[in-house]
């Protein structure tokens, strides 16, 4: 929900106009809209380029997870994985364009170490997975984006780790 909403709802709950403090919120909100599009736009057309760069990364680190018993050996697991990643990427846009970490948490955090260890997929793995594709997607935006994005990557990683 973006920081417009959160204020909306917040000073309809309590029947009241939204405060000066509040209304400043808004404002910088609206000034970060331009930078935050292009973060998300440059991020949703490089997915692929992402995806392909952060999985190079992690099986250099990580060899053991495509080897024979590792979770993404074989063709349908590693799919899956790489499937993940990019899930995982749609969800930072969607963080980076609300201005907030709360799409984040309500559709990407919540049971989420239930389900992997339900799958038996190691969650500290993941988090490294979502490591690369910070360092994948940074690499492709300047600095003052790369700033701008890194906390919602890095929501994830905590989340996870």
């Amino acid at each position: 929900m973006s920081v417009v909403s959160q204020v909306i709802l917040k000073a309809d709950d309590e029947l009241r106009y939204p405060s000066t403090g509040e209304l400043k919120s808004i404002k910088e909100f609206l000034q970060t809209g331009i930078q935050r599009t292009r973060i998300a736009a440059t991020l949703a057309e490089n997915e692929k380029k992402i995806v392909q760069e952060a999985s190079k990364l992690l099986w250099q680190k990580r060899p053991d997870f495509i080897s024979p018993g590792g979770n993404a050996y074989g063709q349908r697991e590693r799919a899956l994985c790489l499937r993940d990643y990019g899930w995982y990427l749609r969800l930072i846009t969607y963080g980076v364009l609300s201005g907030d970490k709360d799409p984040i948490e309500k559709i990407g955090l919540i049971g989420v170490r239930e389900m992997y260890n339900s799958l038996g997929v190691p969650v500290p793995g993941m988090a490294e997975a979502v490591r690369c594709l910070k360092k994948a997607s940074v690499a492709l935006l300047t600095e003052d984006d790369a700033a701008e994005a890194a906390p919602y990557f890095d929501y994830i990683i905590q989340a996870m780790s």
